[in-house]
């Protein structure tokens, strides 16, 4: 238990941060409020050093080894820094670009609460619940892990009070979201109910028993994982729970949206290999074959959707939909009994998770940092015509983006691309990988379309900047970093390679080896 408490420092750093940012939320003191943000990206930095720091070996090189809690964990506290950046002009919400646009203040009376405090702390705790799913060993956590990374982003949907879209957003986003959790916990009671345990080192001895490789693994246990991994889809945006995404996209505030197109994603694929984990990713042909249409439908629909919008928040919503289904190839694909970065998809969707979430920090930042003079969210083509002539910082910071969205090379989304597509060909899946290849064409037409919009169109003269320095920065490092990782990204597929599963060629009897407090899982030939 002791050991178990060591390994969730870097969670319990991050909710002790939310409490704070709740209390000084609650202070009728203005210079107490404004802490917030500073408060929360503290946390933030000091669990990533935390975590940082329980990779390191006990051996006098002091050298580290990455797992999967250690790698989500970094990632999640790096991009939530961002993200809190961008959440930083969140309490202007209300009144914030008509402010702007008519030179008045308004400043809250010491006796009200601000809604910054509240604002950071659901954000903080959306970020603990997905730190919380890469740590799970047992259904109950899972459950109560993805749970935590959802409830907060119901509230955030609905924080801009000034649209009856964002009221109907959270309404969509809070309803389906029901749904899903009822579809995968269902799933989870007959995983319970054909293995006679939630613990997953006690499930996967199960399964063991079950030979699930020679096709006899229970009817019971194949239905629980298919229901689970339906009720994941919705984290993630894939089909067939992908309908509530442009929806909630375009009516969540800009800032909020980076938040659900990055955060909810990252648990659903950490509990999605979580779930594949329990079979030894050794997949039943039931099982191979869903993901295989989850995987070829979500990139379809995702990309063909895109390019009928003229919504920019929509058209990356449908973006968010096809890059689910990019990494489903990865999880196809699965481990590999070799430990190179084309060989292992597991490893690929770690290495895609972090460049997908600079790149969306990026994009939805750039967004955030322009409004219409009449105090509206800047969302349409129109809002961004000629933004590269009044704008040319946010116009290449956007550029960068939608680049790195695409697989451009001399982006990180490029590298993405090719160790998720490289896994598809290792693993034999040719006919799912020409339909990626197909759909990547496809997905340059609208990406290239609002690189048109900012270069090429004319101002229409609508749409004004807005004070907003903190969201201009973490825009700026997102679109540096996607650069960066494409020139030195090196370490970062290192680390993804280490901290994926790695397989076996025969799986055999699960044995469990706990190491600093986390169980590591070795299949015996």
């Amino acid at each position: 238990m002791i050991q178990k408490i060591v390994t969730l420092w870097p969670e319990l750093t991050v909710l002790c941060g939310a409490c704070v940012c709740l209390a000084l939320g609650l202070s009728g003191r203005a210079a107490l409020r404004r802490l917030v943000s500073a408060v929360a990206a503290v946390a933030l930095v000091l669990a990533g050093t935390i975590a940082w720091s329980n990779l390191q070996s006990g051996d006098a090189t002091a050298t580290w080894t990455w797992n999967l809690p250690g790698y989500i964990k970094l990632a999640v506290t790096g991009i939530g820094v961002l993200l809190v950046l961008l959440m930083a002009p969140m309490p202007e919400l209300p009144d914030a670009a008509r402010r702007h646009t008519t030179g008045t203040s308004e400043s809250a009376s010491p006796s009200q609460s601000s809604p910054h405090g509240e604002f950071n702390a659901l954000l903080l705790f959306s970020l603990v619940g997905a730190m919380l799913c890469a740590g799970a060993d047992d259904l109950v956590w899972l459950f109560l892990a993805l749970e935590l990374t959802s409830l907060p982003t119901y509230v955030l949907v609905c924080a801009d009070r000034r649209h009856g879209e964002a009221a109907e957003a959270g309404v969509k986003y809070f309803f389906l979201g029901a749904v899903a959790t009822a579809t995968f916990l269902y799933g989870f009671t007959l995983i319970y109910g054909a293995t006679g345990s939630t613990e997953f080192d006690a499930i996967r001895a199960a399964v063991a028993g079950q030979r699930i490789t020679d096709g006899a693994a229970t009817p019971l246990l194949v239905t629980g994982i298919v229901l689970a991994i339906l009720g994941l889809c919705y984290k993630i945006a894939a089909v067939p729970m992908h309908f509530y995404a442009a929806d909630v996209y375009q009516g969540a505030a800009t800032p909020v949206t980076a938040v659900l197109a990055f955060v909810p994603k990252t648990a659903g694929f950490v509990a999605l290999m979580a779930m594949l984990g329990l079979l030894h990713w050794q997949l039943p042909q039931s099982v191979t074959w869903m993901l295989w249409i989850i995987a070829a439908a979500t990139m379809t629909v995702g990309n063909v959707l895109g390019l009928l919008q003229s919504n920019v928040k929509r058209v990356l919503a449908y973006s968010s939909i096809a890059h689910s289904g990019y990494m489903m190839v990865g999880l196809l694909a699965g481990v590999a009994a070799d430990s190179t970065p084309l060989g292992n998809g597991a490893a690929a969707v770690l290495f895609y998770l972090v460049t997908y979430g600079l790149a969306t920090v990026a994009a939805f930042g750039a967004l955030s940092c322009i409004c219409r003079r009449n105090g509206d969210e800047a969302q349409q083509f129109d809002d961004i015509a000629g933004l590269a002539k009044h704008q040319p910082i946010l116009a290449a910071i956007l550029l960068v983006a939608v680049l790195s969205l695409l697989g451009f090379p001399l982006t990180a989304g490029f590298l993405g691309k090719i160790y998720l597509f490289g896994s598809a060909v290792k693993h034999q899946f040719i006919w799912l990988l020409v339909i990626a290849v197909l759909n990547s064409a496809v997905s340059a037409v609208y990406y290239l379309r609002i690189a048109a919009a900012c270069y090429f169109a004319e101002p229409t003269g609508t749409v004004m900047a807005t004070r907003r320095p903190a969201s201009r920065l973490a825009a700026a490092v997102a679109a540096a970093a996607a650069v960066v990782l494409f020139i030195a990204g090196s370490s970062l597929v290192d680390a993804a390679r280490q901290a994926a599963p790695v397989r076996p060629d025969e799986p055999g009897i699960v044995d469990v080896n706990e190491d600093r407090g986390v169980k590591t899982f070795f299949v015996q030939e």
